[in-house]
């Protein structure tokens, strides 16, 4: 199959969306299929990959996001020749190919993977709820009603959809995960010397943006609550974000600097010899669908520290895989914190469930669904393009034909004078 992915955003933005579809691309690619990766931005970055198309945009100051209105040449004249299109945004990317996919007669694949009435909420809380979700849902209805096959990463979004859009018809496919590179990290480029990390510190890591939705002001708190009963306790963050420099600012300001650790924004390549310095994953987001870095955490043997939450609470068994707190509320994350700190046998137990729970997400269980979906979508598409269309009503009986016959030129005399 030719098969087109279509995103608002990729490399170098990075994000749980972007490195889900960079797996994926690469897993059809290995399994015999051509795949093209249609993008915005600027056509100059070095892509270390094939067939990433990139349509020129207007950056959206420093977000990793562009804007545009068409798609380029060269986007233009490989659409045709597809056989299959799934868009993982609705908003751009979703809602400008809804023409080419009635033109081409091209059958449609989205996956909802964010909740984007919460997104809203944190990016766009100066536009009142009710007309802000209003447009939400129609946008997303607009791309929802005109697939074919809508996918969700997890039951709680499934249910979402279907109350915020009125989109019963989703079915339900986890997003999977390399598991053997987090199982079986290469040697990354520190190690817990190099960090600061002692032999004897417990080291809780966050992996992901610093932003509003993720709730990293919480986590902060409730970090900062337990570390004054953990002084043996280190939170190593991966990743940046907006509110990278807030909340280094805020760190340096505590009286737990010498517990916090920056790594800054880092290749993806790094995160699994960084979780491997780790003992314990942990986050405060209550806006998951299916969190991919939670996912990747259980499968480098971290046991889960996080919020009783949608997307959460999909993933992670309380007492099994980790530890929940029942909301993002003042001692709901830092008690659990305390607890498999001092407990080095709960962390090996819960280290043991996290393992055997990701070992389900991998990626001929997850990818190799979605593979299967397009070819039923393809082949459907290509039997029901192979029959004669039939009428759908009898046609009307035509009038009999008048015999023709030969005009009588006239005479001189009956022309019309010149």
């Amino acid at each position: 199959m030719r098969i087109g992915l279509f995103a608002d955003a990729y490399l170098p933005y990075v994000s749980g969306v972007t490195n889900h579809i960079r797996l994926y691309k690469r897993y059809y690619e290995e399994h015999g299929h051509e795949v093209f990766l249609f993008t915005f931005g600027s056509r100059n970055y070095p892509d270390d990959e094939p067939n990433v198309i990139r349509s020129l945009a207007l950056p959206w100051g420093k977000s990793g996001w562009s804007f545009s209105m068409v798609y380029g040449k060269e986007a233009r004249d490989l659409l045709p020749t597809l056989d299959l299109v799934h868009v993982h945004h609705p908003f751009q990317s979703g809602r400008m190919m809804l023409p080419y996919v009635k033109r081409y007669d091209l059958p449609l694949v989205f996956t909802n993977h964010t909740r984007y009435d919460i997104y809203s909420d944190a990016y766009g809380s100066l536009i009142p709820q009710a007309p802000r979700y209003a447009v939400l849902a129609s946008m997303l209805k607009s791309v929802v009603f005109a697939s074919d096959l809508v996918i969700c990463p997890s039951g709680s979004i499934t249910h979402w959809l279907a109350d915020f859009a009125d989109y019963a018809r989703a079915v339900t496919i986890p997003n999977g995960i390399d598991i053997d590179a987090f199982a079986h990290p290469l040697p990354g480029a520190y190690s817990r010397g190099q960090l600061g990390i002692g032999a004897d510190d417990v080291v809780f890591c966050y992996a992901g943006r610093l932003s509003p939705e993720k709730n990293t002001d919480y986590l902060f708190d409730e970090f900062f609550r337990a570390a004054r009963d953990l002084p043996q306790a280190k939170l190593l963050i991966i990743g940046g974000g907006k509110d990278l420099d807030a909340c280094r600012e805020r760190a340096f300001e505590s009286s737990h600097a010498d517990q916090v650790i920056f790594t800054g924004e880092l290749p993806y390549s790094e995160l699994p010899g960084l979780e491997a310095l780790a003992d314990v994953f942990v986050t405060g987001s209550v806006s998951e669908v299916h969190p991919l870095v939670v996912l990747e955490a259980m499968a480098a043997h971290l046991p889960i520290v996080a919020i009783n939450s949608p997307g959460i609470a999909d993933t992670i068994t309380d007492g099994e895989s980790g530890l929940l707190g029942a909301a993002p509320e003042p001692g709901e994350l830092s008690d659990n914190l305390v607890r498999i700190a001092r407990d080095a046998d709960l962390r090996a137990r819960l280290a043991q469930g996290a393992f055997a729970c990701a070992s389900q997400y991998s990626l001929d269980n997850t990818a190799g669904k979605v593979l299967a979906r397009y070819e039923a979508l393809v082949d459907a598409h290509r039997s029901a393009a192979a029959k004669p269309h039939r009428r759908t009503r009898a046609a009307a009986p035509r009038s009999p034909r008048k015999p023709k016959t030969t005009p009588t030129p006239r005479k001189k005399s009956e022309t019309s004078p010149s």
